[in-house]
């Protein structure tokens, strides 16, 4: 028995006893109640009634492979290696990259419900509830070296934003690898964020891991545990199926990822301005322990960010530099 086994039981809508729970998954009432006790410890309500059992206080979409596999067109699936759904990991990335020292990865696809230490850009730590974010990590084997996939991460950024926008919502880009939604406040929620980690040859074959991690739903009690604004789907659209999120990013994705080598970040270029959130504004410039002020401008078509600093301008690489606009 599995918590996904589980919560496709009591999403039904309908009030199922321990007993009956059992049953139908082959487990004892204990094992049912330590499952139960499990869901909440995710932060999954349930309802609870003497008498007669328990339910899910809220439907919880779950994330079914073969679903979106038959939902994929044959242009996709014919990019597509293989499709892993699990219900936890410590990290999509990892996993993909543990698959190409394996020698496979190259093509794959791996999304799950709950990372136990899913990591953001510079080590940040990428934390969410579980069942309520697309979690999605691609893997893709590159034969012209590493100077090739420059600005790779900024045209994820506009393929998800054009998803995302498709679905009701008005996403914006934060250089390098961020995607943000603007708050009633006039400040920014984070909704996604990017991470693309390459290894192998600077000149020859090397290997590519794309991981995304998108907020669909975010309770307020979880949200008030963050460290930073975040925002959620569901703020501007309301009701969109991870499922079928899933679909359109791979929709899109596969096809980028398969000519990217080719055809490099330029043909994104324009895209990405369109939808850059800080452009024309002041913001900090950080790096280490250095923080300094600049004009933010638009990318240029390796990807890098045109800054002016007191009337020069400067391009910015991605590196370990961030920015903060300033208010």
């Amino acid at each position: 028995m599995t918590i996904g086994d589980l919560i496709r039981l009591l999403g039904d809508g309908e009030f199922h006893s321990g007993e009956q729970l059992g049953e139908q998954l082959g487990v004892s009432r204990a094992a049912v109640w330590k499952q139960l006790r499990k869901l909440e410890s995710l932060g999954i309500t349930m309802e609870a009634v003497k008498g007669q059992g328990y339910r899910l206080a809220e439907p919880l979409e779950l994330l079914d492979g073969p679903r979106i596999i038959a939902d994929l067109s044959h242009q996709a699936r014919t990019h597509l290696t293989r499709l892993f759904v699990e219900e936890t990991l410590p990290s999509s990335n990892a996993f993909l990259r543990e698959r190409f020292e394996q020698g496979a990865g190259h093509g794959e696809v791996c999304l799950v419900e709950q990372q136990s230490a899913g990591r953001g850009r510079r080590g940040r730590v990428w934390s969410t509830p579980w069942g309520r974010s697309l979690m999605l990590s691609m893997g893709w084997r590159v034969e012209s070296g590493i100077a090739v996939l420059e600005g790779l991460s900024l045209a994820v950024g506009v393929v998800l934003a054009r998803v995302l926008e498709s679905h009701g919502v008005s996403p914006l880009l934060k250089w390098p690898n961020d995607v943000l939604l603007a708050l009633p406040d006039g400040g920014y929620g984070k909704l996604a964020g990017i991470l693309v980690e390459v290894s192998g040859d600077a000149s020859g074959p090397c290997e590519v891991v794309i991981g995304m991690g998108i907020n669909v739903s975010l309770p307020e009690s979880f949200r008030s545990t963050l460290e930073q604004p975040a925002a959620a789907i569901e703020d501007q659209a309301a009701g969109v199926s991870r499922n079928a999120l899933a679909v359109d990013l791979l929709e899109a994705l596969l096809p980028l990822v398969a000519e990217f080598e080719r055809d490099g970040f330029a043909p994104w270029r324009d895209a990405w301005n369109a939808r850059h959130a800080f452009a024309g504004r002041e913001v900090d410039v950080l790096s280490g322990t250095a923080q300094e002020v600049a004009v933010a401008d638009g990318v240029d078509g390796s990807g890098n960010l045109v800054v002016t600093q007191e009337g020069r301008r400067r391009c910015l690489a991605g590196g370990e530099i961030s920015l903060r606009v300033r208010s």
